[in-house]
């Protein structure tokens, strides 16, 4: 199928990293920063020169397109789904791709600045491509790859398909997403106009990684409500909120519970954010767990925390606020699951050793399992992501292709 067929992918991503499209976790506006839309309005003009001409952008930056069914059978609409922001971790301005052909399996040594080196010793995955062409930025700001190898595969998928009409397939929809990197991602998408049946994502790592479990997600913060007064007469009188917070989140366990410590199926609680006076101070928290259940427990544990720390502190008091982030998109795909079983016959039939994982962290996949819309995640070969050190396969972007469009036939295939 694809021994003839010259891949874009990579001539895309290329062009689109280029393009900023960093998303503001602290703006009110939706999409949180305009220039997003530059690369979703250059997406849609690309998917109407290939002949997709139902494609477009809507106010709130979503890309929305077809690819109308060419087969007799009654097949499920599927939906390809990637996000076009980068991670306002580190900068995406002025992002210069650089491609290293075929990877020696040597350190990279990245040219704008030279202390920025990519070691197969730190990033192990590298010893796996060597003899690939590396994509990465030149040591100044993230490449992109999170999640622009994933539209670039998605937008390489159409070209294959409209070039290549004899492969049969149903109907398939694809969705460009704003704000992902900040959580925000499928917030005012609107699934009646998509009118897809079942969906994925396409922004996952390694080579024939398949994702179709998250991290269920808590958000909670704390507000600690000290005493006021003026420090050269509050003996006695001051009750100061910011050393009360402080006391709360230095009586956290230092060797379990938080990211630095914790791997594989257990969970977190995470402090991401502290501000204040004396008068008034807030922790905000992710909790993280692949039991929901366990959400629960964990903001228990830091109420009770918070409860032992407010006792040591007489006349200060907290509120407790708890705001859901998005499930653990397992517990959809267990109702549906051919979902996950296609895919999985997908990546095999690319001639790829499937590598099932859990991801310790959400996708908009995750939120749109509990919208009606059962989304796990593919590989896109995207490593490395939200600082300087990413980089992406070719040739893992290319399987990626391969594999999505032989997941649109196996959908075809099983149809009546």
């Amino acid at each position: 199928m694809f021994q003839d067929y010259s891949f874009t992918v990579a001539e895309k991503f290329l062009r689109y990293v280029q393009i900023d499209t960093q998303s503001n976790p602290n703006s009110k506006t939706f999409p949180s920063t305009e220039k997003q839309k530059k690369l979703s309005s250059l997406l849609v003009e690309e998917l109407k020169a290939i002949g997709i001409a139902n494609a477009h952008l809507d106010y709130n930056g979503y890309v929305y397109a077809e690819i109308p069914s060419n087969t007799e059978k009654k097949v499920s609409t599927i939906c390809f789904c990637a996000h076009v922001d980068t991670s306002p971790d580190c900068s995406g301005e002025n992002v210069k791709p650089i491609v290293h052909h075929n990877y020696n399996g040597g350190e990279i040594i990245l040219p704008d600045d030279v202390s920025q080196v990519i070691s197969p010793n730190e990033h192990h995955y590298l010893k796996e491509k060597i003899g690939d062409d590396i994509i990465t930025a030149s040591g100044t700001t993230l490449l992109g790859a999170d999640d622009k190898a994933g539209v670039a595969v998605i937008m390489d998928m159409a070209n294959y398909l409209i070039t290549h009409p004899e492969i049969k397939h149903g109907a398939i929809k694809i969705l460009f997403t704003p704000d992902e990197e900040i959580g925000r991602g499928v917030d005012k998408v609107d699934l009646k106009k998509l009118g897809a049946d079942f969906g994925y994502t396409l922004d996952g790592g390694e080579l024939g990684s398949f994702e179709d479990e998250t991290f269920s997600a808590d958000g909670a913060s704390f507000t600690f409500y000290g005493v006021s007064a003026h420090p050269g007469y509050a003996k006695d009188k001051l009750v100061n909120a910011v050393k009360v917070a402080a006391a709360f989140i230095g009586s956290l366990p230092k060797d379990e519970l938080s990211p630095e410590t914790t791997e594989d199926r257990y969970g977190f609680v995470h402090p991401v954010e502290i501000e204040g006076i004396a008068e008034k101070a807030t922790v905000k928290f992710i909790i993280r767990d692949f039991l929901t259940a366990k959400l629960t427990a964990y903001e228990t544990y830091l109420a009770d925390k918070a409860d032992d720390v407010i006792k040591k502190f007489p006349g200060a008091k907290y509120e407790m606020k708890i705001t859901e982030q998005y499930r653990n998109m397992k517990e959809m795909l267990n109702i549906y699951p051919h979902v996950s079983a296609y895919a999985i016959e997908a990546i095999q039939r690319s001639g790829i050793t499937v590598k099932q994982t859990s991801a310790r962290g959400g996708t908009d996949g995750s939120r749109l399992s509990f919208m009606g819309l059962p989304c796990p995640n593919i590989f896109t070969g995207e490593m490395a992501f939200h600082g300087k050190h990413e980089y992406v396969s070719i040739q893992d972007m290319q399987k990626s292709v391969e594999t999505i469009v032989r997941l649109a036939m196996i959908w075809e295939e099983r149809a009546e």
